[in-house]
């Protein structure tokens, strides 16, 4: 356990070490990392390739995806609406006109594409591709790096992380009640604790997830966690617009660890630009916590 809790730390501690000075430099930093996920997803796609059983094990992901979605979406909708009616989030912000939903899905679902990609190329079994899951491990290092070289460039300072409440707040109650979901889903699919747990800790990082629980539990669990997280991230974009007028904790807390990013213009367009420190924030918090956690519970 501990030696996998260094491979994950060290890359992003040694990322977080490396100051930029250069936006140019930032801006490449920032294209390698959209790279390294269609890197690490298309190693993916080819190593479910390579499973025995292929027809019954794609069922089995599907089950999976279905049970740990629900299970986990339903736990953070309900925490989340308690929250938001304990403590309301007060705000004067006009909705402004948003681009089309339907692009901004079709954006999250050519990364299903280049899952797709892979496993066709990996139907095709050549030697080499035997290689694919170590090369997925040296992708994600790689990533890691990386990411811990934006977090460390991205603005944020540990006093503006301790002064924000909301985003702190939001941030732990998605934690907790995703561990809550993944452990019922566990129950419900008779897996063990620790693999309900490890699957519910992506918090929408599907790029990560997918490629760290697949090095622990394989293929199979891989796919689902990579699915479940991208499900997040297509019902966060499709309910962010609707949510920000009645929740706005709920239309913060659903998007996970890409408040930080991609769902994060839609936040801005949607609820103003008062989302954005929290929402910062907030991913933040949920990209720390994702790759210690998933370590720990695998």
């Amino acid at each position: 356990m501990y030696s996998g809790l260094l491979i994950i730390l060290l890359p992003l501690i040694a990322g977080y070490l490396v100051p930029l000075r250069s936006n140019s430099l930032i801006q490449v930093i920032n294209r390698l990392l959209s790279w390294m996920v269609y890197v690490i997803l298309f190693f993916m796609g080819i190593s479910l390739a390579f499973l025995e059983n292929l027809s019954s094990n794609l069922v089995l992901i599907l089950q999976y995806t279905l049970v740990f979605f629900l299970c986990i979406f339903c736990a953070n909708a309900l925490l989340l609406y308690l929250l938001e009616r304990r403590h309301p989030w007060q705000n004067t912000h006009r909705q402004e006109k948003l681009p089309s939903r339907l692009h901004m899905a079709l954006e999250s679902l050519k990364l299903c594409g280049v899952v797709l990609g892979g496993f066709v190329v990996g139907l095709t079994q050549w030697p080499w591709l035997q290689f694919a899951s170590q090369g997925g491990e040296y992708a994600l290092i790689l990533l890691l790096l990386l990411v811990g070289i934006q977090l460390r460039n991205s603005g944020m300072t540990l006093r503006q992380i301790v002064l924000n409440r909301r985003g702190m707040l939001v941030a732990v109650i998605i934690a907790a009640s995703s561990l809550a979901g993944g452990a019922l889903a566990a129950l419900l699919l008779a897996l063990p604790l620790k693999t309900g747990l490890a699957m519910a800790s992506g918090f929408g990082w599907y790029s990560l997830s997918g490629i760290l629980i697949t090095d622990a539990y394989g293929p199979v669990m891989g796919s689902a966690a990579f699915f479940n997280d991208l499900a997040r991230e297509l019902v966060a974009i499709m309910l962010i617009p609707t949510l920000v007028r009645r929740s706005r904790s709920s239309a913060l807390g659903l998007c996970g660890a890409t408040s930080m990013d991609f769902t994060l213009p839609i936040l801005q367009r949607s609820g103003g630009v008062e989302m954005v420190p929290p929402a910062i924030v907030h991913g933040f918090l949920l990209s720390l916590l994702a790759p210690i956690l998933i370590a720990l519970f695998s």
